[in-house]
């Protein structure tokens, strides 16, 4: 919780402006619009480079799923419960939640300017792809919360992923990663599911698949994305996506004797 503290203790928040710092500060009850005016430009890496780019991800990862959540014309009930969830699962102090609570709520707002929040967050992200897929995981895995992926949700998610260099194609293969991981996840995965997490054919030889396994789990490492700026909080989400592309992996493997 190191970014937390730093940002409670006013250093972050000094040097936190932009969007990003006007949505953060709006949850936490606080002004950082001056920021970005005493720190130059938002993407300037400085001093607390790491827990600005955590603040960026929480930020942007909240605000961002309750403008989904929105997209279809209502949040229903299942939206909700998969923020919570991912909040629970963060195991986050009363003060985080709050914090993140408003920042869903302040996603739904019809004002909501999520290409310049967007925007900053890539800047802030500065090529940290591994980084940038792992909060489109967290957000595609939100809009399929409720069992669909209607109409309003893929545009936005589509938008979102070229706004973040994420290709049409990029974006149509991670709603076939999320929800055949969220398969495994539930322990009811098909053999088909298992592929479609490591994005191989049935048909790719063994040395194939085992390099896809590699990659992805490269790409998911808990400690790595840590690294490039994933809060501590959400180390848990990442952990849990190892185990699928592990579990998914294994089953092949099974299935080949």
């Amino acid at each position: 919780m190191a970014w937390w503290g730093t940002l409670l203790g006013g250093t972050l928040g000094y040097m936190f402006g932009g969007p990003l710092g006007a949505l953060l500060g709006a949850a936490l009850g606080r002004n950082f619009d001056q920021g970005l005016r005493k720190t130059g430009r938002a993407g300037a890496f400085r001093s607390g480079q790491q827990e600005r780019v955590q603040a960026a991800f929480f930020t942007t990862t909240f605000s961002v799923m309750g403008h989904i959540a929105k997209a279809d014309g209502r949040v229903t009930p299942d939206e909700i419960s998969a923020a919570e969830s991912i909040m629970a699962r963060m195991q986050l102090d009363a003060q985080q939640r709050k914090a993140a609570v408003n920042l869903f709520n302040a996603g739904k707002d019809a004002d909501f300017d999520l290409r310049a929040v967007l925007a900053q967050f890539r800047q802030e992200c500065h090529r940290r792809r591994n980084l940038v897929q792992m909060f489109l995981e967290i957000q595609i895995a939100t809009a399929m919360a409720d069992g669909h992926l209607h109409a309003g949700e893929k545009k936005v998610l589509y938008s979102i992923g070229d706004q973040l260099g994420f290709d049409r194609a990029a974006i149509e293969h991670l709603f076939g990663f999320v929800e055949a991981g969220t398969a495994m996840d539930s322990g009811k995965s098909s053999l088909a599911d298992a592929y479609e997490v490591l994005g191989v054919r049935p048909d790719a030889d063994d040395a194939e698949v085992k390099k896809a396994y590699r990659r992805l789990m490269n790409q998911h490492h808990p400690d790595k994305l840590a690294a490039k700026g994933l809060p501590e909080e959400m180390m848990k989400l990442a952990t849990e996506k190892t185990q699928e592309i592990k579990s998914a992996y294994e089953q092949i493997k099974r299935s080949r004797g």
